[in-house]
C-alpha cells in the first residue's frame, strides 16, 4: 500500500495547509493513540518540540487526540528530536512523537514518531496509522481517558546521556567551542554538554522567539559560524539544525567540514582504536572521495537510498553501526538509535582529543571530496519522474557520460520525491569535466520529455 500521508520522515508541510493544522494533528494523535491502544492497555507516549511557535498550537492537539483515545502523555517540551527518541526508550514509553521540520523554517511543521525502542516507525505501524485517519473519531470513556504529565528534569537527563556516549577521560577545558544552535531545539542542551565536559563555550543561535528558528544560521546556513570562529579565535565551530539531529563542523581557519568528511573522521577513530563494528554505510549522494578513502583503509562501505531511514535500515540489515549523509545526519548506532547531532559532534572531538588534538582537516588527511555538480531538471507535474530513467535516450546519455569520467566518476538520476524534478548528479575528478558532463546530461533528460 502506498502511503497517503506520511514520507521519509514523518508528515510535514506548510502550518495551516492540509494535513499540517491543528484538527488533522488532533486526529493523527487520537490514531496513534488507537493503534497502540490494541498492543498495550493505556499506552504511554512522550511528545517532545522544537520552537517553533506552531508547536504549542500542535502539541495541545496531539495531546487532545491521546487522551481520547486513553493514552497517557509525557510532555517534554523544547528537545532535540533525538532527545525524543532517547527518552521514549529510558521511560519505557510505547511511542515517541516529536513536532518538528527540522531545517526547514518556521512557517512549516511536521510530526514524526519514534517506537518503544527509540527507531523510526516501521512502515506497516504508519499504514496502520493512516486507516485510522480514515475512520470516525470517538472518545473513551471517561474513566479511560489518558492523563498527562511533565517531565520536568528531561533536558538534564538527556544531557547526561550525551556526555556518556565519549569515554570519561575526554576533557575539553583548553578547548574554546562555537556552537550554533539554529535559534531551535539544541539551545539548551549543546552548550550545557560542551560547558560540563569543561570547554569555553561561545554559543551562537540560541535566542528562540518561535520565528527566527534556522533563520541564517544552522548546519544548512554556516556563514555565521565560519565568520564567529574566526572572529574569537576559537579552536572549532559545531552547527546543528532545527530540531538537532544534524551537524557540520568548521575549522580554526574556517572551512567547512560536512557530514561525509565528519563521518570518515569518526569511522577513522573507530578503525584505529577497534570499535569499528563492520563497516560504514552511505548514501547514493555520498562523495566519492569518501568511498575511496575508506577503501584505502580496507573499510567496507555500502551505499543506502537517500535518507536516515534508509541508512538506518541498512545498518540493522548488516549489524552495522556508523552510517550517515553529506548534510550531517550520522547515525553512530553504538552510541544511540538515531542520528543525533550533538552525540555525532562529540564522537569527532573525542576522535580530535585521542590523536593529540590535530584540526578537522589534518585529520581528514587522505580523504579529498570529489567535485560534484547536481542540477535539477525542472519537469511537469504531471509527468512520471521515474520512467523518464528509463527512456532509451536518457539512458544512452547516461551510459555516454560514464564513459566520458571512466572509473574515476560517477552520475546518478535521482527523482525528486517532493518536487517535480529530477536531479543529474554527476562527480568525477576533474571539476572542468564533471560540470560539462552534468549539463550534457541535464539537456538531454530535458530534451527526452519535450
Amino acid at each position: 500500500m502506498s502511503r497517503k500521508y506520511f514520507g521519509t520522515d514523518g508528515i510535514r508541510g506548510r502550518v495551516g495547509e492540509h494535513p499540517i493544522t491543528a484538527d488533522f494533528v488532533l486526529k493523527l494523535g487520537w490514531a496513534l493513540g488507537r493503534v497502540l491502544g490494541r498492543r498495550t492497555p493505556h499506552p504511554k507516549v512522550l511528545i517532545g518540540k522544537d520552537t517553533r511557535i506552531s508547536g504549542y498550537m500542535f502539541e495541545s492537539a496531539l495531546e487532545a487526540g491521546l487522551s481520547a483515545a486513553g493514552a497517557d502523555i509525557g510532555l517534554l517540551g523544547p528537545m532535540p528530536t533525538p532527545a525524543i527518541a532517547y527518552l521514549t526508550r529510558t521511560f519505557k514509553a510505547q511511542a515517541g512523537v516529536v513536532i518538528s521540520a527540522s531545517h526547514n523554517p518556521f512557517d512549516d511543521n511536521g510530526i514524526k514518531f519514534f517506537s518503544g525502542a527509540g527507531q523510526k516507525l516501521d512502515d506497516a505501524l504508519e499504514l496502520e496509522i493512516e486507516a485510522e485517519l480514515d475512520v470516525e473519531m470517538d472518545t473513551v470513556a471517561p474513566d479511560q481517558l489518558g492523563k498527562a504529565f511533565r517531565i520536568a528534569d528531561a533536558p538534564g537527563r538527556y544531557i547526561e546521556f550525551c556526555k556518556s556516549t565519549i569515554p570519561s577521560h575526554v576533557d575539553l577545558s583548553t578547548w574554546k567551542i562555537v556552537v550554533d544552535c539554529a535559534h531551535g531545539a539544541t539551545y539548551q542542551i549543546a552548550p550545557a554538554v560542551l560547558e560540563e565536559l569543561g570547554a569555553r563555550v561561545i554559543p551562537l543561535g540560541n535566542q528562540p522567539n518561535g520565528l527566527n528558528i534556522n533563520d541564517r544560521c544552522g548546519s544548512t546556513n554556516p556563514e555565521a559560524l565560519r565568520s564567529r570562529v574566526q572572529e574569537v579565535g576559537a579552536d572549532i565551530g559545531i552547527a546543528l539544525d532545527g530540531d538537532g539531529d544534524r551537524v557540520v563542523m568548521v575549522d580554526a581557519d574556517g572551512t567547512l567540514v560536512d557530514g561525509d568528511e565528519l563521518l570518515y573522521i569518526i569511522a577513522l577513530d573507530q578503525h584505529r582504536s577497534g570499535r569499528l563494528h563492520g563497516g560504514v554505510v552511505g548514501t547514493k549522494m555520498t562523495n566519492l572521495g569518501l568511498e575511496i578513502a575508506l577503501s584505502e583503509l580496507d573499510i567496507p562501505f555500502v551505499r543506502s537510498e537517500v535518507g536516515d531511514r534508509h541508512v538506518n535500515a541498512e545498518l540493522l540489515r548488516l549489524g552495522w553501526q556508523l552510517g550517515g549523509e553529506s548534510s550531517g545526519h550520522i547515525l553512530c548506532l553504538g552510541a544511540t538509535t538515531t542520528g543525533d547531532g550533538v552525540v555525532s559532534a562529540l564522537q569527532v572531538l573525542a576522535a580530535l582529543a585521542a590523536t593529540g588534538r590535530p584540526s578537522l582537516r589534518d585529520m581528514l588527511g587522505a580523504m579529498n571530496k570529489y567535485p560534484q555538480v547536481t542540477i535539477n531538471v525542472a519537469l511537469g507535474a504531471q509527468v512520471d519522474r521515474t520512467a523518464i530513467c528509463a527512456l532509451d535516450r536518457v539512458c544512452s546519455a547516461t551510459r555516454d557520460a560514464e564513459r566520458r569520467l571512466g572509473s574515476k566518476g560517477r552520475v546518478l538520476l535521482r527523482p525528486s520525491g517532493t518536487e517535480p524534478v529530477l536531479r543529474v548528479m554527476v562527480e568525477g575528478e576533474d571539476v572542468d569535466l564533471v560540470a560539462a558532463v552534468a549539463q550534457s546530461l541535464a539537456d538531454s533528460v530535458r530534451a527526452a520529455v519535450v
